[in-house]
């Protein structure tokens, strides 16, 4: 296993203006992947829940996580980015892209000093997959928050193999999120060979589909790429669907 984490900066020396990190802020939370698809709370999900992106390969799962890792992090809220497929530069990789994207009509000097003060709220960590276990986690979490070096308020946990591991890991995982007042998101690697059940889940998945409480899906169409909720939307959403721009991988607004 291997961690990565940007140091923390003592005395931290901002020249970035007020007005500058409030503009750079607003254009990354209006990019809010489910914002307006009808969920009452910005996090989406509750301390305690889990919440999936499910998506053929390649379709932008990751690209989408990222995204909301972004959004917690302009809020001052801790993500544990968890992999276990990419090692940690590959990971962060996907994070100065996406966050470069977004930033981009802003001055480079002043976008690249927010960059740092938002890693503050990130780290990085990445497990063999044969090698991933709860107990295994459980351990590195409780070594960082013992010393006081990072306390996750969201989980993010991209490669688990939902047909390989089973429900008991699962069920190790939401016991982990109540007992440490957390939120886990997965993503949910669907085969083309499967057709879906009616309401778009694939049959493999339903062993587990009760443990989640929200689940969005990626579905491309033609040139397009749609981001639609299959579980814990509001009746009150204002959008049915929110598109996903296939050239960067950003939410279309």
């Amino acid at each position: 296993m291997s961690v990565g984490r940007a140091l923390k900066r003592e005395n931290n020396v901002i020249h970035l203006t007020y007005k500058d990190a409030i503009m750079i802020k607003q254009e990354i939370i209006q990019r809010n992947p489910l914002l307006n698809l009808g969920f009452e709370n910005d996090y989406i999900l509750k301390s305690g829940d889990f919440g999936a992106v499910l998506a053929y390969a390649g379709v932008g799962k990751t690209a989408l996580l990222v995204q909301m890792a972004l959004h917690a992090m302009m809020h001052e809220q801790p993500v544990l980015h968890v992999s276990l497929n990419d090692a940690v530069s590959k990971v962060d990789v996907w994070y100065r892209e996406l966050f470069n994207d977004m930033a981009s009509k802003y001055d480079s000097a002043e976008a690249t000093e927010y960059w740092e003060n938002i890693l503050n709220y990130r780290f990085i960590m990445t497990f063999r997959v044969e090698g991933f276990s709860v107990p295994k986690l459980e351990e590195r979490l409780t070594d960082l928050m013992q010393q006081n070096i990072f306390k996750p308020y969201v989980i993010i946990l991209d490669g688990l193999k939902f047909d390989e591991s089973g429900r008991g890991l699962l069920v190790e995982l939401k016991e982990l999120a109540k007992k440490y007042s957390m939120r886990i998101w997965f993503t949910i690697h669907t085969h083309r060979h499967e057709p879906p059940t009616d309401d778009g889940l694939p049959l493999s998945f339903r062993h587990v589909e009760d443990l989640f409480d929200v689940l969005v899906q990626l579905v491309a169409e033609g040139p397009e790429v749609y981001i639609k909720v299959l579980k814990g939307r509001s009746s009150e959403a204002k959008q049915d669907a929110l598109l996903l721009d296939p050239a960067t991988m950003l939410i279309k607004v």
